[in-house]
């Protein structure tokens, strides 16, 4: 799977089973260990075990914060940068009408085109295929436009064109970064796992400690913490989960370019 991370290997109900899974054998581990201390170390009753386990919980929440901080701030710029797309394309799409006529008409059907590409991208995940279709597009687009250049080298007009077909370019590829690759690192996700491991072991061990039978309350820690992870990992994730971008800004702009859908989809399955 091209653009994918470890844990996007893993559906986000498998992931939360298995978060589960980790975080219950985590726990369970730490309770046996505390069950067999507490018979053979009476003194560690009395010790700082709680003021640690806490002060590690507290560690723990505190990445959790950071990570989901990181994942939240990042879906909110994959956001930004498809209504950004959408203006700079209906901004290139209304100057396109002031070049000469030939070209207005072919460099409007390429960006309508183009918006159905987009659309239809996000709709099949085909993602490969529409980065290459979308940089085929860029170069008709822009070969029509060199034309235009040429044959009216002082023309205002031409040059907002211009100046607007680059801006549809280049978030063409803030869209693919954002998207893409601008990723929660991997070093965060391990990180957070090995600490969430270490935690629970050590709420496990103080219970084990102090108490003889285990609580359900063990049962409500496990699946709060693991459907937070989840959320977290759903926000990082941009090609599926409950929590995506919305396109509706390229969907209205397409619905005001007029004309119906182009057969783009008939040719060769975008994205």
């Amino acid at each position: 799977m091209p653009f994918a991370q470890p844990l996007d290997y893993l559906p986000l109900p498998a992931l939360f089973l298995a978060t589960v899974a980790v975080v219950l054998l985590a726990m369970e581990g730490g309770f046996r260990l505390g069950r067999h201390r507490s018979q053979r170390a009476e003194q560690e009753r009395e010790s700082s075990v709680g003021a640690i386990v806490a002060a590690t919980l507290a560690l723990l929440g505190f990445m959790l914060a950071f990570t989901f901080g990181i994942a939240g701030t990042r879906f909110d710029a994959r956001r930004q940068a498809v209504l950004d797309e959408a203006n700079a394309i209906g901004t290139t799409y209304l100057r396109a009408g002031l070049l000469p006529e030939g070209a207005s008409g072919n460099i409007r059907h390429l960006l309508r085109n183009y918006v159905d590409l987009r659309i239809a991208a996000v709709q099949t995940g085909d993602l490969e295929n529409a980065l290459r279709r979308s940089t085929e597009l860029h170069g008709q687009i822009w070969a029509e436009t060199d034309a235009v250049a040429k044959r009216h080298p002082q023309s205002i007009l031409v040059g907002l064109f211009i100046q607007s077909l680059n801006d549809t370019i280049d978030l063409h590829e803030t869209r693919v970064v954002v998207g893409l690759y601008n990723r929660i690192p991997m070093i965060l996700w391990y990180t957070l796992y090995l600490l969430a491991i270490m935690a629970m072991m050590g709420v496990g061990y103080h219970a084990g400690l102090v108490c003889r039978i285990r609580s359900l309350a063990f049962l409500v820690l496990v699946f709060a913490f693991s459907a937070v992870m989840v959320l977290v990992v759903d926000l990082d994730r941009p090609r599926e989960g409950m929590l995506r971008v919305s396109q509706q800004a390229l969907i209205d702009l397409r619905g005001s370019m007029g004309e119906p859908e182009s057969t783009i989809h008939t040719k060769e399955s975008p994205k």
